[in-house]
């Protein structure tokens, strides 16, 4: 093969070595880098609990050109559907609202009214290219935060962080980067803006068609990070099943490689559950791939669960997950059949970032 900065052509094997250093320096590497951490330890005879965690946002058409007009934050007046839910087993969501959440009138005050009797927690969510100063270029690439200019990763978190502030009657200390978009600033940015909780890392994942981060490496585990490590990174549940889930980091990055996409490796490994990655999350993932997820996972040694969606996937026709009525009624019913399965089969009880936060900076 032969590099040329875009593409490997056919070449000997003796020009694929020398193409090497070329490839490597020109390469974009994306692995993300937390710097210093300390992974939290937990005892195994510590009861499973459960946070959720709703990216609330605007509605945007996925996979199109990003847009800063077509605005439109109807979706959260149907959160109720799901918080109802939340309310029978006790669990106390954390909505991590994007800027154009917090600026309209009517979002707020849906969510104001759930915050307000108790039953949930607001936090941010920086989507750039929604949330002010618009300084950089509107794309895929910069819809990323970590891509942004540092100084302008602050900026835009500033805004968000204030505005939260303005329109909820506190400062948020919870945060999830747009599209899993944390970087190396990120840590010392929350830091200084008062947050307490990250919860952007989607392990064992890979963004980096476009410019995201990779989150190879890093897995279940909850982590302190950031300036004199005092932020929690609290991932979101995602891992592997199957007979092969122990050695799941190495085997589906094969089977979901280019080659393996073609004899359709995951689907087939998942088809005979010889391996099978899975995220807790009720958008196209039935209730017994959680239940199966949820299992693996305790028995690695995991003991915080973080159940993740979007909000827009509330009012169909948002996401590519609930299309129709009848796709919400199955989103719905399997949200309520893992937090039953959660709460009333699994012994779980429900938590939320802020009480795990205290659990581990007081315990230690």
């Amino acid at each position: 093969m032969r590099f040329d900065g875009n593409s490997l052509t056919k070449c000997t094997l003796a020009e694929w070595r020398g193409c090497m250093p070329q490839i490597k320096d020109a390469v974009r590497l994306d692995r993300f880098d937390p710097g210093p951490i300390s992974y939290v330890g937990f005892g195994k005879d510590e009861p499973p609990r459960l946070i959720v965690g709703i990216d609330t946002e605007a509605e945007f058409e996925w996979g199109q050109p990003f847009s800063r007009t077509k605005i439109s934050v109807a979706s959260v007046s149907e959160q109720y559907r799901a918080q109802d839910i939340f309310d029978r087993y006790r669990i106390i969501p954390t909505y991590l609202v994007d800027y154009a959440v917090a600026d309209d009138d009517v979002a707020v005050g849906v969510l104001s009214d759930f915050q307000r009797s108790g039953r949930c927690e607001i936090g941010a969510h920086l989507n750039p290219w929604l949330n002010p100063p618009f300084e950089e270029t509107l794309d895929r690439f910069h819809s990323y935060p970590y891509n942004l200019p540092a100084g302008l990763e602050a900026k835009k978190l500033e805004h968000l962080t204030a505005t939260i502030a303005e329109r909820f009657g506190h400062n948020p200390r919870v945060y999830r980067a747009g599209r899993y978009g944390i970087g190396p600033d990120t840590g010392g940015i929350l830091a200084d803006l008062g947050y307490c909780v990250d919860m952007s890392v989607m392990p064992h994942t890979v963004f980096s068609e476009d410019g995201g981060p990779d989150f190879r490496g890093l897995d279940h585990r909850p982590f302190r990070f950031g300036p004199k490590k005092c932020l929690l990174e609290i991932p979101a549940s995602c891992g592997y099943t199957g007979w092969l889930a122990i050695v799941g980091g190495s085997v589906f990055p094969l089977l979901s490689s280019r080659a393996g996409m073609r004899i359709h490796g995951p689907g087939i490994s998942a088809r005979f559950r010889a391996l099978e990655r899975i995220r807790l999350t009720p958008e196209g993932v039935s209730f017994a791939e959680l239940r199966r997820l949820t299992k693996s996972l305790y028995r690695i040694g995991c003991r915080v669960f973080s159940l993740t969606y979007h909000s827009p996937s509330l009012a169909p026709g948002n996401t590519p997950y609930v299309r129709n009525e009848e796709e919400l009624s199955g989103f719905l019913w399997t949200i309520e059949q893992y937090c039953r399965y959660f709460v009333n089969e699994f012994g779980g009880k429900a938590s939320t970032p802020i009480e795990e936060f205290h659990y581990v900076f007081k315990a230690r």
